[in-house]
């Protein structure tokens, strides 16, 4: 059978090493902050000025490498549903964020990148008409979360765009 060769030829090229002999190396460890993420939540807040109400669940995926955080507006039915994964490279500690939602294809091609910083987690994603910046903190006091997203404006200043205040549901 030919689809064996063909098999081996797209692994070489994408610098893949077998994948029959070699188990996937395990997940870095999960920062703490972003397992403070899982569970149910209700994200209350505005996009743009206008109030919205989200159903937040979050968890752990794909092995653990990445944390699902996964919205959908309380609207029956939904306007807006979205699912962002964040992980953390374990060499360098960058951030990195998959932000995947209701608008399609076109507007999920970058990904983020960003920090931790105490119980802050921050990523800019870089869309082509100007990078949007989210700043998801922690209170651990409260328990809760906020969510802050801006966009960018020429001459490097930043705009409102949406903000969340998150509590367990």
């Amino acid at each position: 059978m030919r689809l064996l060769p063909v098999l081996a030829v797209l692994i070489t090229c994408c610098g893949r090493a077998a994948i029959a002999d070699e188990p996937p190396p395990p997940p870095a460890a999960r920062p703490a902050l972003l397992a403070a993420l899982d569970g149910r939540w209700i994200m209350r807040g505005d996009v743009m000025g206008e109030p919205v109400t989200y159903a937040l669940e979050a968890g752990p995926t794909l092995g653990g490498s990445f944390t699902e955080l996964h919205m959908t507006d309380v609207q029956v039915p939904p306007q807006y549903e979205a699912r962002v994964f964040i992980g953390v490279a374990p060499d360098d500690g960058t951030v990195i964020a998959h932000w995947l939602d209701s608008f399609g294809a076109k507007f999920s091609a970058p990904h983020g990148t960003g920090v931790i910083t105490g119980n802050t987690v921050q990523f800019t994603i870089a869309y082509a008409d100007g990078p949007f910046r989210d700043t998801l903190a922690y209170d651990p006091d409260e328990g809760a979360w906020t969510l802050v997203i801006e966009a960018s404006q020429p001459g490097g200043a930043w705009r409102h765009f949406a903000r969340y205040d998150i509590r367990r549901d």
